[in-house]
């Protein structure tokens, strides 16, 4: 387990009708009174929802036609306190930032500042892959599908003991690719984030600045932004929740500037209502033509393949920061974001129909936005909506995330029945690096062993024993009682002379040697 967990979710939708062409459900088969009713069910459903305890609070935007028909929100900010949620409450919005940022990289290819298919060489030469060829070849559009060949987790763990955007992107020369280049699909939050990182070069500007600038402003998206102190600074903010000993609790704050334009994007549904017809009118919004519209139509134009959806057993496809999906009532284009520290997101746009909503909580792990879309959806084109549909999404959640979880407590929460006693703590205590991770230390204090890492080594992590030379740290603040193993090799003079920390070994790259 990671020290922070950045979650993709695939763009599913329950439905029991069979799958058709986007071409078979056109604008004007969606009446006002249908998407009333939809708005009406989800209300409905909304409240219960917070009412029984599934989220502690929630935010909704529907767009229908270029009209906001609906915004709102339900619960409280922070469990435990009074403070309601409104339409105008800012979340984290986790991997929802991606299809924003693509839309920014949209309005900078259709200023004429790069194109989709601009090489990184050219834009950013620093950058490099673990191979030469892709490191030549690779565009920004390769980034933003997610076929460079670089594996998903690569720079995560980098991003949670505490290394900044500039470190993580240099070190990802050093991971091995996971696929050939073009050939394999492997959603990479780093990946994206150089893609946006090279065309903001191409803009001579901060990235921050460029989507503040090309897209915030225009659209009056006055709380967005791409900056956690900006959402510090929000008075209007929801926080992010997990559960500790059943109850919503408001544990971590989650700072993800390194994977800013991948992942650290906050928002309103106020705000992202305005965002959402920006796409569905094809880069027209309040009339005037704000990104050119061919820049705009690639990012909505599948290139990878992601499988069956789970559900539905209908073909998904990721596109540039968009999930691209074929549901009974047509092609939808969507994301969901999550962080494990405890935000869940979710935006799914129906061009055919002009209909886009969005679901903003922060909580973690829930099937709300998902559930709260479906009975929208289903309600809305069939006049039928399912009261089990949250509660199929949350299983659906469960069967993924919670026999990982479990397997991390089964296997590391208790030491074995015959412990063999650690050697002693000097065996262990000194200093281990490698390329990719840096440098760490190992020190005693008082009897009891403590790793640090990351920059400034500012990372601590208590050791605690568990068999001979293998010792476990909390994997994840969110997360107190999933250890992970820290394990040390000994060598021919009796001490350690490296060190595997599981929590950052993701991509093989955790093994570390002795220095001193």
């Amino acid at each position: 387990m990671h020290q922070r967990i950045n979650v993709v979710v695939a763009m599913v939708f329950f439905a029991t009708l069979p799958a058709y062409a986007a071409d078979q459900v056109g604008r004007d088969q969606v009446g006002r009174d249908q998407v009333m009713r939809g708005v009406a069910a989800v209300q409905r459903a909304a409240q219960a929802t917070v009412d029984q305890g599934e989220v502690p609070g929630l935010s909704i935007a529907i767009v229908w036609k270029n009209e906001v028909v609906y915004m709102g929100g339900f619960g409280v900010r922070v469990a435990g306190r009074p403070e309601k949620v409104d339409a105008d409450t800012v979340f984290q919005l986790a991997s929802c930032s991606k299809p924003i940022s693509s839309t920014v990289v949209a309005a900078l290819v259709g200023d004429g500042l790069l194109t989709w298919d601009s090489r990184i060489a050219d834009l950013d030469p620093a950058f490099q892959l673990g191979d030469a060829y892709p490191t030549a070849q690779v565009t920004v559009a390769d980034l933003f599908a997610h076929r460079s060949g670089l594996p998903g987790d690569a720079g995560n763990e980098l991003e949670a003991i505490g290394y900044n955007r500039p470190d993580i992107l240099k070190r990802l020369r050093l991971v091995k690719a996971s696929s050939s280049f073009r050939a394999g699909y492997s959603y990479s939050n780093f990946g994206l984030t150089e893609g946006a990182e090279a065309a903001a070069r191409a803009a001579g500007k901060p990235w921050e600045d460029v989507e503040e600038e090309r897209l915030f402003k225009l659209l009056g998206m006055t709380s967005t932004s791409g900056r956690h102190s900006d959402f510090l600074r929000q008075a209007n903010r929801g926080e992010n929740h997990v559960k500790i000993n059943g109850a919503w609790t408001a544990l971590v704050k989650r700072d993800p500037d390194p994977q800013s334009p991948a992942g650290g994007v906050s928002s309103n549904v106020r705000d992202l209502a305005k965002w959402m017809r920006l796409e569905l009118g094809n880069g027209v919004f309040d009339g005037k033509r704000m990104i050119a519209e061919a820049a705009l139509t690639r990012t909505h134009q599948p290139v990878m393949a992601r499988g069956l959806d789970p559900v539905l057993k209908t073909p998904d496809f990721y596109a540039l920061g968009w999930a691209v999906g074929y549901r009974p009532y047509g092609e939808t284009w969507s994301h969901a974001g999550a962080f494990s520290t405890g935000a869940r997101t979710l935006v799914t746009l129906v061009p055919g129909t002009g209909l886009g909503v969005v679901v903003l909580t922060g909580a973690f792990p829930t099937g709300v936005p998902e559930g709260l879309t479906q009975i929208f959806m289903d309600e809305t084109f069939t006049a039928r909506s399912s009261a089990d549909s949250i509660s199929v999404w949350n299983k659906l959640y469960a069967s993924i995330f919670e026999p990982a979880i479990e397997a991390a407590k089964t296997q590391f929460g208790k030491p074995p029945a015959n412990v063999t006693p650690a050697l002693p703590n000097a065996t262990y205590v000194g200093r281990y690096s490698n390329p990719y991770v840096g440098e760490v230390t190992v020190d005693e204090k008082n009897g009891a062993l403590t790793l640090r890492l990351g920059p400034g080594l500012m990372t601590v992590l208590p050791l605690k024993h568990f068999n001979r030379d293998v010792f476990v740290t909390v994997a994840a603040p969110e997360m107190p009682d999933v250890l992970s193993p820290i394990t040390f090799q000994i060598g021919p003079d009796g001490r350690a002379n490296q060190v595997t920390i599981d929590s950052v070994n993701g991509v093989g790259l955790g093994v570390l040697m002795r220095t001193e």
